[in-house]
């Protein structure tokens, strides 16, 4: 059986490998060629820019592409293979690895409990406290309006019917037009992520996710059996690389996508207009269903910011875009209120599938989000949440680079988190440590599939002022302990090789 879930030509591979290298210092070593060449294809997979289990170019393909010797590229493969990350097979190719017995955390964090907090500073969650006085405000609307529903056997399986005109209409706002009937309300994103999944997404089929990508779905989809298809991001905050999108979705034929257009967790991209475009076209030519999470959407932070159109704009039909929204970032957490737009055949059977799960989701929040988007107090919160972002944002990019200028990040014009990379340290090992030193961070690898991304670590916005400024001293301190562990040569976590 086949290994491999995906491919990167020689020609794109040589690209990435050129664009890595940089000068070396006076007087360093430099290592041999076939060494060079086995850390730069080492270094792509561990930051997540070759895809695990990717089939790699035929050694004499890539020696062409390098202009080295083949011997060369034979010698790097083989040192590859000893270390575990390239196996191969006669007849069919040499596939990317990652080498077995390295522990890799695949539950996301789970939130600290509230009487942790005074000792722990929390950048393990990308969540803001509730924008009041508009939470205590929602539920007091959703209150007088409770009665008549609560004289209903209260189930509503596609949601309550107020709230899911009140979503149609704001999607058909955005020049997206949109019936009732193309809108599911969910338990969260997660509820609605959930459903897609049991839905099409069955045991050992293929979904194809961005690399890097949200933690807690990823996870989702590995408990649902899932095969997941990592697709690498384009470089800094330039979104999707929709030619690598293009060979994925034409090679591996997966079932299922999963894209964050907007302000993308864990990197902060978002994708332009044309490359919303050329994705869903793409899906709906490999008959690839294309899940698109909108969650972080509204959380644009600069004023100056000109928003592309939403994805299901390209697809208004539903057919091949399903999109997720919820009410979770934009408003709070707590508000375990999501939704699903698709095509109504979709619809009714997400539905149907759902009355083997939760039944449906609680009506009083349900009001509670119609009652703040029917009154403008939806708006009046989402700017309260977009300031705070803002400022929490600015805090920490700021400490983190007083404190840890070697880190390396680009900051994105929105969403809820920073993505940095570590200097060569180890994310997991800082992870570990942090918590030794009062500071709670999640690991690039929880990002990652099957251990990419070793090298970072996931900041969101949720500190600001001097809590900002301790943060970022604490990780400086962990950071220390890793680089003293290394140099020592003790099980002190270390720096990880590169």
């Amino acid at each position: 059986m086949v290994q491999w879930t995906s491919a990167v030509g020689a020609a794109q591979l040589a690209r990435q490998l050129n664009a890595q290298q940089r000068p070396a210092g006076p007087g360093a070593r430099r290592p041999s060629a076939y060494q060079a060449l086995a850390d730069g294809i080492r270094l792509l997979v561990l930051e997540g820019r070759v895809a695990v289990a990717a089939r790699l170019p035929a050694e004499r393909e890539l020696a062409l592409s390098l202009s080295v010797s083949r011997t060369t590229v034979a010698a790097a493969y083989e040192t590859l293979r000893a270390e575990g990350f390239l196996e191969s097979r006669r007849g069919a190719g040499s596939w990317t690895a990652v080498p077995a017995g390295n522990p890799l955390p695949a539950r996301g964090l789970e939130p600290l409990p509230p009487e942790s907090l005074g000792s722990m500073i929390d950048l393990g969650t990308a969540a803001l406290p509730a924008p009041e006085p508009w939470l205590t405000r929602a539920f007091q609307g959703a209150l007088e309006e409770l009665t008549p529903y609560a004289h209903t056997h209260g189930d509503y399986p596609a949601g309550v019917p107020a709230l899911r005109r009140m979503l149609a209409d704001r999607y058909t706002a955005l020049g997206v037009p949109t019936m009732p009937e193309q809108i599911m309300v969910t338990t969260g994103a997660m509820g609605a992520m959930d459903a897609i999944c049991h839905l099409f997404a069955g045991r050992g089929e293929r979904v194809a996710v961005e690399s890097p990508s949200y933690a807690n779905i990823l996870q989702l989809m590995r408990e649902a059996g899932a095969r997941l298809v990592p697709v690498a991001m384009a470089e800094g905050l330039a979104g999707w690389d929709v030619g690598r999108w293009r060979q994925v979705l034409r090679e591996a034929a997966p079932r299922l996508a999963y894209v964050v257009a907007d302000f993308h967790n864990p990197t902060g991209a978002l994708a332009d207009e044309d490359q919303r475009r050329r994705l869903v076209d793409a899906a709906r030519s490999a008959g690839t269903v294309l899940v698109v999470d909108e969650t972080m959407s509204e959380l644009h932070l600069e004023p100056d910011i000109d928003m592309p159109r939403r994805v299901c704009a390209f697809d208004p039909a539903g057919s091949t875009v399903l999109t997720v929204g919820s009410a979770s970032k934009a408003f709070w957490a707590g508000m375990r209120i999501g939704w699903v737009r698709a095509a109504p055949d979709v619809i009714r059977s997400l539905v149907a599938a759902r009355a083997y799960a939760d039944l449906g989701t609680p009506v009083l929040e349900q009001l509670a989000v119609d009652w703040l988007m029917r009154t403008g107090g939806w708006e009046e919160a989402v700017a309260l949440r977009r300031a705070q972002a803002r400022e929490n944002r600015d805090a920490l990019v700021t400490a983190v680079r007083a404190e840890l200028p070697g880190w390396e990040f680009d900051v994105p014009r929105g969403g809820l988190t920073l993505w940095v990379r570590t200097g060569g340290l180890s994310g997991s090992r800082l992870a570990e440590v942090g918590e030794r030193v009062g500071v709670r961070v999640p690991s690039g690898p929880r990002f990652g599939v099957d251990g990419a991304f070793e090298g970072y670590v996931r900041l969101p916005f949720t500190v600001s002022g001097p809590v900002a400024v301790e943060a970022a001293a604490r990780l400086a301190a962990a950071a220390r302990l890793v680089e003293s562990g290394a140099k020592a040569g003790t099980d002190v976590p270390r720096t990880f090789v590169a």
